[in-house]
C-alpha cells in the first residue's frame, strides 16, 4: 500500500509540473483581462470542477480581485440573470463535455458575456462555445484513476488558479498588508501586519 501511495503522489506531482512552460502566457493574459473588468468576475463549473471554481473565486478575492462563484446548475435555473455583459466568467471543465456547462456558456455568450473556458480540450463543445479558451495540459491517462476520478487534474486546475491569483495580485499591486486587512480572522488575522507587507509581489515581464 505504501508503494501505491507513492505512485499516486508521483503521478500527481508530475501532472502539476507539466503546467510549467505550457500555461504562463495564458495566465498573464487572463490576469490582465481581470483588471479590465468593469463588472463582476464570476467563476462556474459542475461537480469537482465546480468545487475548484468556488476555490478560485475565494482566492481571487483574497488576492485583490473581487469574485464570486455561481454553480452551473443554479445558473441554468435562473441564476444567470445575475451575470451582465460587464462581467467576466471563468468556467472550468476538465473534459469540456459537461452538457450543462456548455449550455450555460452558450447562453451567456448569447447575452453578450465574455466567458473564458478553462479546459484540457480546446476542441470540445464547451471550449468552442466560449469567447476565450485557456487550455491546460492533458493529464496522463493513469493520473486520474480510470481517467474518471478527478484527482491530478484537480490539482492542475488548482495550480493554474493559484498562478492566476498571484499574477493578478501583482498587477493590481495588492499587498500582504491588504490581505491581512480584509482577512482579520483565523491564522492570517493572528499573524497581523509585519514589516515588508506593504510591498506588492514583483511582476517579472
Amino acid at each position: 500500500m505504501t508503494t501505491l501511495a507513492g505512485e499516486v503522489l508521483a503521478r500527481e506531482a508530475a501532472a502539476v509540473a507539466g503546467l510549467t512552460g505550457f500555461v504562463e502566457e495564458g495566465v498573464v493574459g487572463v490576469a490582465r483581462r481581470l483588471l479590465e473588468v468593469t463588472g463582476k468576475v464570476v467563476t462556474t463549473g459542475a461537480g469537482t470542477s465546480g468545487i475548484m471554481a468556488e476555490r478560485l473565486a475565494h482566492l481571487l478575492s483574497v488576492c485583490g480581485t473581487p469574485a464570486l462563484y455561481l454553480p452551473a446548475m443554479d445558473a441554468l435555473h435562473g441564476g444567470m440573470g445575475a451575470v451582465t455583459p460587464d462581467d467576466l466568467v471563468l468556467a472550468i471543465s476538465k473534459t469540456g463535455r459537461s452538457a450543462e456547462l456548455t449550455s450555460l456558456t452558450e447562453r451567456l455568450v448569447e447575452r453578450g458575456v465574455d466567458v473564458v473556458a478553462v479546459t484540457e480540450d480546446a476542441a470540445s463543445p464547451f471550449a468552442l462555445a466560449a469567447t476565450q479558451v485557456q487550455e491546460l495540459p492533458r493529464t496522463a491517462s493513469d493520473a486520474d484513476p480510470g481517467g474518471m476520478i478527478a484527482m491530478a487534474s484537480t490539482l492542475v486546475v488548482g495550480a493554474w488558479g493559484d498562478a492566476l491569483a498571484v499574477v493578478s495580485m501583482a498587477l493590481r499591486r495588492h499587498t500582504l498588508h491588504d490581505v491581512v486587512h480584509s482577512h482579520p480572522a483565523g491564522g492570517v488575522g493572528a499573524r497581523g501586519h509585519r514589516p515588508g507587507d506593504e510591498s506588492a509581489p514583483v511582476v517579472r515581464r
